[in-house]
């Protein structure tokens, strides 16, 4: 329930996002949440913090941004940095797990359909795919040396 101020305490805006208090103080501490009145231990938060909270959380959960990314973009723009470094640095990351875990989606269809008995052991495919690795891992090796 919101004070006659407009502002909501800690608890309240902690569970508005389902999170634990610890989570809010932590983001302070870090320098990402800043309360907008505090007495004392008492922390209140209103609608420009509650926005920020979510951000914080949608940047985290969904973004899986680490919180010092997320702290570059609450930062904005700065004379020797600039935001948007943090968020192409994760779209890569993003894009390299995507890419993964295609690769893992299709070894293991193919591990459902495969008509062998013991895939691991016989599997021409499965046995194409480690050669070609070993391949392109010696061929990386050589090229370095």
């Amino acid at each position: 329930m919101a004070l006659p101020d407009g502002l909501i305490g800690i608890g309240e805006a902690a569970a508005a996002f389902g999170l634990a208090e610890s989570t809010l103080r932590y983001w302070e501490e870090r320098g990402l949440l800043r309360p907008a009145d505090r007495r004392g231990t008492w922390r209140r938060y209103g609608p420009d913090e509650l926005h920020r909270i979510g951000l914080i959380q949608m940047w985290r959960d969904t973004g899986m941004m680490s919180l010092d990314e997320i702290a570059a973009v609450l930062a904005g723009t700065q004379r020797d940095s600039d935001w948007r470094t943090a968020v192409r640095e994760r779209l890569a990351v993003i894009s390299e797990q995507q890419r993964r875990l295609a690769a893992a989606k299709d070894h293991l269809e193919h591990l459902l359909t495969c008509p062998d008995d013991h895939p691991a052991e016989q599997c021409p495919y499965l046995r194409r795919w480690t050669g070609e690795r070993m391949a392109e891992t010696a061929a990386i090796r050589f090229a370095d040396a």
